[in-house]
Protein backbone atom coordinates (compact mmCIF):
# COMPACT_ATOMS: atom_id res chain seq x y z
CA UNK A 1 0.00 0.00 0.00
CA UNK A 2 2.78 2.39 1.09
CA UNK A 3 4.52 1.86 -2.31
CA UNK A 4 1.25 2.67 -4.66
CA UNK A 5 0.47 5.36 -2.33
CA UNK A 6 2.62 8.06 -4.76
CA UNK A 7 0.40 7.01 -7.99
CA UNK A 8 -2.76 7.04 -6.32
CA UNK A 9 -2.71 9.93 -3.42
CA UNK A 10 -3.52 12.59 -6.16
CA UNK A 11 -6.57 10.75 -7.50
CA UNK A 12 -7.82 10.75 -3.70
CA UNK A 13 -7.42 14.28 -3.44
CA UNK A 14 -5.38 14.28 -0.57
CA UNK A 15 -1.81 15.48 0.15
CA UNK A 16 -1.37 13.20 3.38
CA UNK A 17 2.01 11.58 3.47
CA UNK A 18 1.55 7.91 4.01
CA UNK A 19 4.67 6.96 6.64
CA UNK A 20 2.94 9.93 8.90
CA UNK A 21 -0.29 7.69 9.23
CA UNK A 22 -1.10 4.29 11.50
CA UNK A 23 -2.41 1.00 10.13
CA UNK A 24 -5.97 2.42 10.80
CA UNK A 25 -5.34 5.46 9.26
CA UNK A 26 -3.67 4.83 6.09
CA UNK A 27 -6.62 2.06 5.22
CA UNK A 28 -9.04 4.82 5.77
CA UNK A 29 -7.10 6.64 3.19
CA UNK A 30 -8.19 3.96 0.75
CA UNK A 31 -11.47 4.02 1.36
CA UNK A 32 -11.32 7.78 0.64
CA UNK A 33 -10.34 6.77 -2.42
CA UNK A 34 -13.20 4.66 -2.86
CA UNK A 35 -15.17 6.49 -1.92
CA UNK A 36 -14.32 9.30 -4.71
CA UNK A 37 -14.46 6.48 -6.91
CA UNK A 38 -18.17 6.42 -6.52
CA UNK A 39 -19.07 10.10 -6.53
CA UNK A 40 -16.87 10.71 -9.84
CA UNK A 41 -16.73 7.28 -11.52
CA UNK A 42 -14.36 8.70 -14.50
CA UNK A 43 -11.49 8.09 -11.77
CA UNK A 44 -12.02 4.60 -12.10
CA UNK A 45 -9.63 4.71 -15.80
CA UNK A 46 -7.26 6.45 -14.29
CA UNK A 47 -6.94 4.17 -11.75
CA UNK A 48 -6.76 0.89 -13.71
CA UNK A 49 -4.13 2.55 -15.76
CA UNK A 50 -1.54 3.23 -12.71
CA UNK A 51 -3.00 -0.03 -10.81
CA UNK A 52 -2.28 -2.29 -14.03
CA UNK A 53 1.36 -2.32 -14.59
CA UNK A 54 1.55 -3.63 -11.12
CA UNK A 55 -0.92 -5.99 -11.14
CA UNK A 56 1.51 -9.05 -10.25
CA UNK A 57 2.61 -7.38 -6.99
CA UNK A 58 -0.62 -6.43 -5.66
CA UNK A 59 -1.84 -10.26 -6.29
CA UNK A 60 1.28 -11.71 -4.44
CA UNK A 61 0.55 -8.71 -1.82
CA UNK A 62 -3.06 -10.20 -1.47
CA UNK A 63 -1.65 -13.93 -1.32
CA UNK A 64 0.70 -12.68 1.92
CA UNK A 65 -2.39 -11.56 3.47
CA UNK A 66 -4.32 -14.23 2.82
CA UNK A 67 -1.13 -16.99 4.30
CA UNK A 68 -1.57 -14.83 6.90
CA UNK A 69 -4.73 -15.21 7.40
CA UNK A 70 -4.77 -19.02 7.32
CA UNK A 71 -2.07 -19.14 10.25
CA UNK A 72 -4.88 -17.23 12.49
CA UNK A 73 -7.95 -19.44 11.63
CA UNK A 74 -9.90 -21.57 14.36
CA UNK A 75 -9.25 -24.76 15.09
CA UNK A 76 -9.57 -27.62 13.36
CA UNK A 77 -9.58 -24.92 10.42
CA UNK A 78 -7.51 -24.54 7.26
CA UNK A 79 -8.54 -23.55 4.31
CA UNK A 80 -10.41 -19.96 3.60
CA UNK A 81 -12.82 -19.36 1.19
CA UNK A 82 -13.90 -16.22 -0.14
CA UNK A 83 -17.15 -15.12 -2.35
CA UNK A 84 -16.90 -12.17 -4.44
CA UNK A 85 -20.31 -11.26 -5.08
CA UNK A 86 -22.60 -8.72 -6.86
CA UNK A 87 -20.18 -9.35 -10.57
CA UNK A 88 -23.18 -10.95 -11.86
CA UNK A 89 -24.77 -6.80 -11.91
CA UNK A 90 -22.11 -5.90 -14.01
CA UNK A 91 -23.77 -4.21 -16.93
CA UNK A 92 -22.18 -5.24 -20.35
CA UNK A 93 -21.05 -2.76 -22.48
CA UNK A 94 -18.61 -3.10 -25.37
CA UNK A 95 -15.98 -0.69 -26.52
CA UNK A 96 -16.68 1.12 -29.44
CA UNK A 97 -18.50 -1.16 -30.66
CA UNK A 98 -16.45 -3.74 -30.99
CA UNK A 99 -17.49 -7.78 -30.85
CA UNK A 100 -15.60 -8.22 -27.15
CA UNK A 101 -17.30 -6.39 -23.88
CA UNK A 102 -16.65 -5.57 -20.44
CA UNK A 103 -17.32 -8.71 -19.40
CA UNK A 104 -14.90 -10.50 -21.36
CA UNK A 105 -11.88 -8.61 -20.41
CA UNK A 106 -12.40 -9.10 -16.38
CA UNK A 107 -13.91 -13.18 -16.70
CA UNK A 108 -11.77 -14.27 -19.48
CA UNK A 109 -9.51 -11.78 -20.39
CA UNK A 110 -7.77 -12.09 -16.45
CA UNK A 111 -8.99 -15.10 -15.44
CA UNK A 112 -5.71 -16.14 -14.34
CA UNK A 113 -5.62 -13.60 -12.59
CA UNK A 114 -9.01 -14.43 -10.95
CA UNK A 115 -7.94 -17.88 -10.14
CA UNK A 116 -4.24 -16.81 -8.54
CA UNK A 117 -5.33 -16.03 -5.24
CA UNK A 118 -4.39 -18.61 -2.56
CA UNK A 119 -7.65 -20.24 -1.72
CA UNK A 120 -11.19 -21.15 -2.69
CA UNK A 121 -13.29 -18.07 -4.77
CA UNK A 122 -16.35 -18.00 -5.76
CA UNK A 123 -17.32 -15.46 -8.65
CA UNK A 124 -20.71 -14.87 -9.25
CA UNK A 125 -20.84 -13.78 -12.94
CA UNK A 126 -23.81 -11.99 -14.94
CA UNK A 127 -26.32 -14.84 -16.09
CA UNK A 128 -26.31 -13.43 -19.42
CA UNK A 129 -23.09 -14.26 -19.99
CA UNK A 130 -23.61 -18.04 -18.94
CA UNK A 131 -26.20 -18.42 -21.63
CA UNK A 132 -24.25 -17.13 -24.41
CA UNK A 133 -21.49 -18.37 -26.91
CA UNK A 134 -18.90 -17.64 -24.04
CA UNK A 135 -20.26 -20.24 -22.17
CA UNK A 136 -17.67 -22.65 -23.31
CA UNK A 137 -14.47 -20.14 -22.94
CA UNK A 138 -15.71 -19.87 -19.16
CA UNK A 139 -15.91 -23.42 -18.20
CA UNK A 140 -12.36 -24.08 -19.97
CA UNK A 141 -10.54 -21.01 -18.55
CA UNK A 142 -11.72 -22.14 -15.10
CA UNK A 143 -11.73 -25.88 -15.49
CA UNK A 144 -14.69 -25.90 -14.31
CA UNK A 145 -18.58 -25.72 -15.89
CA UNK A 146 -20.39 -22.04 -14.54
CA UNK A 147 -22.80 -23.32 -11.55
CA UNK A 148 -26.32 -21.90 -12.08
CA UNK A 149 -28.09 -20.82 -8.94
CA UNK A 150 -31.76 -21.12 -10.08
CA UNK A 151 -34.75 -19.65 -8.57
CA UNK A 152 -36.58 -21.72 -6.04
CA UNK A 153 -39.41 -23.25 -7.73
CA UNK A 154 -42.58 -22.10 -6.12
CA UNK A 155 -44.79 -23.29 -9.13
CA UNK A 156 -44.34 -26.05 -11.10
CA UNK A 157 -44.19 -26.24 -15.10
CA UNK A 158 -47.92 -26.94 -15.14
CA UNK A 159 -48.66 -23.99 -13.15
CA UNK A 160 -49.98 -25.68 -9.58
CA UNK A 161 -48.05 -24.52 -6.52
CA UNK A 162 -44.74 -26.64 -5.65
CA UNK A 163 -45.28 -26.78 -1.76
CA UNK A 164 -41.73 -27.88 -0.75
CA UNK A 165 -40.99 -24.50 -2.73
CA UNK A 166 -43.37 -22.62 -0.80
CA UNK A 167 -42.56 -24.00 2.25
CA UNK A 168 -38.82 -22.74 1.45
CA UNK A 169 -40.04 -18.99 0.96
CA UNK A 170 -41.50 -18.90 4.01
CA UNK A 171 -38.57 -20.48 5.95
CA UNK A 172 -36.54 -17.70 4.33
CA UNK A 173 -38.97 -14.80 5.84
CA UNK A 174 -39.07 -16.43 9.27
CA UNK A 175 -35.47 -16.37 9.49
CA UNK A 176 -35.05 -12.61 8.49
CA UNK A 177 -38.07 -11.27 11.00
CA UNK A 178 -35.79 -13.38 13.59
CA UNK A 179 -32.97 -11.57 12.98
CA UNK A 180 -34.79 -8.47 13.17
CA UNK A 181 -36.76 -9.12 16.35
CA UNK A 182 -34.88 -12.00 17.80
CA UNK A 183 -36.97 -11.54 21.42
CA UNK A 184 -40.18 -11.19 19.08
CA UNK A 185 -41.99 -14.83 19.64
CA UNK A 186 -44.47 -14.71 16.76
CA UNK A 187 -46.47 -16.75 14.77
CA UNK A 188 -45.48 -16.11 10.72
CA UNK A 189 -48.72 -17.02 9.18
CA UNK A 190 -51.08 -15.51 11.92
CA UNK A 191 -49.19 -13.01 14.00
CA UNK A 192 -46.49 -11.67 11.63
CA UNK A 193 -49.01 -12.18 9.03
CA UNK A 194 -52.85 -11.35 9.56
CA UNK A 195 -53.29 -14.83 7.72
CA UNK A 196 -51.58 -17.68 5.48
CA UNK A 197 -53.01 -16.56 2.54
CA UNK A 198 -51.23 -12.69 3.12
CA UNK A 199 -48.10 -14.63 3.68
CA UNK A 200 -48.25 -17.14 0.69
CA UNK A 201 -49.13 -14.62 -1.84
CA UNK A 202 -45.83 -12.59 -1.02
CA UNK A 203 -43.65 -15.67 -1.55
CA UNK A 204 -45.67 -17.02 -4.86
CA UNK A 205 -45.68 -13.15 -6.52
CA UNK A 206 -41.53 -13.18 -5.68
CA UNK A 207 -41.36 -16.36 -8.41
CA UNK A 208 -39.06 -18.21 -6.03
CA UNK A 209 -36.72 -14.79 -6.53
CA UNK A 210 -35.34 -14.32 -2.56
CA UNK A 211 -34.36 -10.83 -3.22
CA UNK A 212 -37.16 -10.07 -4.50
CA UNK A 213 -39.07 -11.60 -1.66
CA UNK A 214 -37.21 -9.73 1.07
CA UNK A 215 -37.59 -6.73 -0.92
CA UNK A 216 -41.61 -7.15 -0.92
CA UNK A 217 -41.50 -8.21 2.86
CA UNK A 218 -39.42 -4.33 3.28
CA UNK A 219 -41.71 -2.84 1.58
CA UNK A 220 -44.94 -4.00 3.25
CA UNK A 221 -43.36 -3.63 6.81
CA UNK A 222 -42.94 -0.20 5.95
CA UNK A 223 -46.33 0.09 5.60
CA UNK A 224 -47.15 -1.50 8.47
CA UNK A 225 -47.87 0.51 11.67
CA UNK A 226 -48.61 -2.52 14.08
CA UNK A 227 -48.37 -5.95 13.03
CA UNK A 228 -49.67 -8.10 12.11
CA UNK A 229 -48.99 -7.13 8.25
CA UNK A 230 -52.39 -6.86 6.16
CA UNK A 231 -53.14 -7.89 3.13
CA UNK A 232 -53.09 -4.49 2.04
CA UNK A 233 -49.64 -3.64 3.16
CA UNK A 234 -48.75 -6.36 0.97
CA UNK A 235 -50.51 -5.85 -2.06
CA UNK A 236 -48.93 -2.36 -2.24
CA UNK A 237 -45.56 -3.96 -1.64
CA UNK A 238 -46.28 -6.30 -5.05
CA UNK A 239 -47.27 -3.52 -6.90
CA UNK A 240 -44.35 -1.00 -5.85
CA UNK A 241 -41.97 -3.46 -7.44
CA UNK A 242 -44.63 -4.34 -10.72
CA UNK A 243 -44.21 -1.32 -11.59
CA UNK A 244 -40.61 -1.48 -11.65
CA UNK A 245 -40.43 -4.47 -13.38
CA UNK A 246 -43.39 -2.38 -16.06
CA UNK A 247 -40.63 0.19 -16.36
CA UNK A 248 -37.55 -2.83 -17.04
CA UNK A 249 -39.95 -4.30 -20.37
CA UNK A 250 -38.83 -2.52 -23.63
CA UNK A 251 -41.72 -2.81 -25.74
CA UNK A 252 -41.21 -5.13 -28.26
CA UNK A 253 -40.30 -7.31 -25.17
CA UNK A 254 -43.96 -8.30 -24.35
CA UNK A 255 -44.48 -10.55 -27.25
CA UNK A 256 -41.26 -12.20 -26.15
CA UNK A 257 -42.57 -13.02 -22.48
CA UNK A 258 -45.47 -13.52 -23.87
CA UNK A 259 -44.04 -16.74 -25.75
CA UNK A 260 -41.38 -17.45 -22.98
CA UNK A 261 -44.82 -18.00 -20.87
CA UNK A 262 -46.38 -20.36 -22.77
CA UNK A 263 -43.42 -22.77 -23.82
CA UNK A 264 -41.33 -22.32 -21.17
CA UNK A 265 -38.23 -22.00 -23.19
CA UNK A 266 -35.64 -19.35 -24.23
CA UNK A 267 -33.92 -18.84 -27.49
CA UNK A 268 -30.38 -18.38 -26.90
CA UNK A 269 -30.23 -14.34 -28.09
CA UNK A 270 -29.51 -11.09 -27.02
CA UNK A 271 -33.28 -10.20 -26.40
CA UNK A 272 -33.59 -12.93 -23.82
CA UNK A 273 -29.99 -13.01 -22.12
CA UNK A 274 -31.03 -9.19 -21.36
CA UNK A 275 -34.87 -10.91 -20.33
CA UNK A 276 -32.74 -13.38 -17.42
CA UNK A 277 -30.31 -10.77 -17.02
CA UNK A 278 -32.84 -8.21 -15.61
CA UNK A 279 -35.04 -11.32 -13.97
CA UNK A 280 -38.23 -10.57 -16.18
CA UNK A 281 -37.58 -14.16 -17.22
CA UNK A 282 -36.59 -16.26 -14.59
CA UNK A 283 -34.94 -20.12 -14.45
CA UNK A 284 -36.07 -23.11 -12.68
CA UNK A 285 -34.31 -26.42 -12.27
CA UNK A 286 -36.02 -29.73 -11.03
CA UNK A 287 -34.78 -33.37 -11.53
CA UNK A 288 -36.85 -36.01 -13.34
CA UNK A 289 -36.40 -39.92 -13.19
CA UNK A 290 -33.15 -39.23 -14.82
CA UNK A 291 -31.65 -35.77 -15.20
CA UNK A 292 -31.93 -32.49 -14.81
CA UNK A 293 -34.09 -30.30 -16.06
CA UNK A 294 -34.24 -26.51 -17.02
CA UNK A 295 -37.23 -24.62 -18.14
CA UNK A 296 -38.37 -20.88 -17.60
CA UNK A 297 -41.15 -18.93 -16.75
CA UNK A 298 -41.91 -14.95 -16.79
CA UNK A 299 -41.81 -13.60 -13.18
CA UNK A 300 -45.17 -13.77 -12.10
CA UNK A 301 -45.07 -9.78 -11.27
CA UNK A 302 -44.74 -9.38 -15.03
CA UNK A 303 -47.60 -11.27 -15.47
CA UNK A 304 -50.52 -8.82 -13.69
CA UNK A 305 -49.71 -6.16 -15.75
CA UNK A 306 -51.99 -5.48 -18.65
CA UNK A 307 -49.09 -4.91 -21.66
CA UNK A 308 -48.50 -8.37 -20.99
CA UNK A 309 -51.56 -9.74 -21.07
CA UNK A 310 -52.24 -8.20 -24.33
CA UNK A 311 -49.47 -9.86 -25.77
CA UNK A 312 -50.96 -13.22 -24.42
CA UNK A 313 -54.08 -12.57 -25.75
CA UNK A 314 -52.47 -11.82 -29.45
CA UNK A 315 -50.91 -15.35 -29.28
CA UNK A 316 -54.17 -17.26 -29.02
CA UNK A 317 -55.90 -18.30 -32.18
Amino acid sequence: MKNRWNDLKDLALTEVSFETLSLEMQIAQFAKLTANVRTEPSLRQKIREKVNPHTTTLIEALNQFIRNAKKRLPDKYSQLAIIADNLDKIVQFSKDGGERSNLDEIFLDRSEQLKALDCHIVYTVPISMVHSNRAADLSNNYNNAPQVLPMIMVNNPSGEVNQAGLAKMKQVIEKRVKQVEPNLSLELETQWFENRETLEKLCLMSGGHVRNLLSMLQEAINRTQDLPITAKAAQRAITNLRNIYRRTVNKEEWSILAKVSVSHRILNDKQHRDLLFNRCILEYRYYDEEEMQNWYNVHPLIKGILEFKEAVAQLEP
